[in-house]
């Protein structure tokens, strides 16, 4: 395949994917005859679609150049939208286009469009590369272990429930909550947990206290029960990782709309 024919091949695969990208399913075509009002002309890359009863059709003329484009192509191929007839214009080069060029394709309505393989010098004044470290932190509580207040005990539950205390709880640890004395709810032992003190220098083994002044739980037997603290022995574990985006290796192409000067970094797939 020689580079010309690469050129076109690598138009029509970047415009199939902008146009996935807007929605439309139209297949672009290369390399196509297209019946004219005096000839057939050859298209280098085409697609047409329907939309509300109306039919578009785009023809794009690729000039495999390292030189800027002059007004003569672009006449040239004004001649054969002209003779086709209700067909949209595209022209797509690597390099740019001369001023005479601009001013013709303007004037007669034919897009002119820079496409090319990405190069060192487009990211000046772009951030290029992003590194994002992450340090994602988690505990695992191997035992909670409820205080309770005696003298409330003492004064509000039954004599027969004081002689064998028994705590039942259950539900995931976002449900599990420390109310204060009038329902308000405090903590619940999720965020508890996501609070704990870290060390990294003592991930094992750990054990931390936290107090309540008006702190209740509520067991399944004998409802609300008035706490002095909450003591846990956990583990801590971290977990590193590291992401890096380089555009510059991601990046397949390059497209700029010269009348416009919108630029498009068509990623890798």
């Amino acid at each position: 395949m020689n580079k010309n024919v690469e050129y076109e091949k690598f138009t029509q695969e970047i415009y199939q994917e902008l146009l996935k990208e807007d929605g439309l399913t139209t297949e672009v075509k290369h390399n196509i005859k297209l019946q004219g009002k005096s000839s057939k002309h050859q298209i280098d890359v085409c697609w047409e679609y329907n939309f509300a009863g109306i039919n578009h059709k785009v023809a794009i003329e690729c000039k495999n150049y390292n030189k800027h484009l002059n007004i003569g192509a672009i006449r040239n191929f004004y001649g054969v939208l002209s003779d086709i007839g209700n067909i949209n214009g595209i022209i797509v080069t690597k390099n740019g286009y001369q001023k005479g060029a601009k001013e013709y394709a303007e004037h007669y309505g034919i897009n002119l469009i820079v496409l090319r393989e990405p190069d060192p010098k487009d990211w000046e004044g772009i951030v290029k590369t992003i590194v994002t470290n992450v340090q994602a932190i988690s505990f695992n509580v191997k035992k909670w272990d409820i205080k309770l207040d005696y003298d409330w005990c003492k004064s509000n539950l039954k004599e027969e429930d004081l002689n064998s205390i028994e705590i039942s709880i259950s539900g995931l640890s976002h449900e599990i909550w420390i109310y204060d004395n009038i329902g308000k709810q405090l903590k619940n032992f999720m965020q508890i947990q996501g609070e704990l003190p870290f060390d990294e220098n003592n991930l094992l083994d750990n054990k931390h206290s936290l107090e309540f002044n008006n702190g209740f739980i509520k067991s399944v037997k004998l409802g609300n029960i008035k706490i002095k603290r909450i003591e846990m022995e956990y583990d801590t574990y971290i977990d590193k990782s590291q992401w890096i985006f380089d555009a510059e290796n991601t990046t397949k192409a390059i497209l700029k709309n010269i009348t416009t000067g919108e630029m498009k970094f068509i990623k890798k797939k």
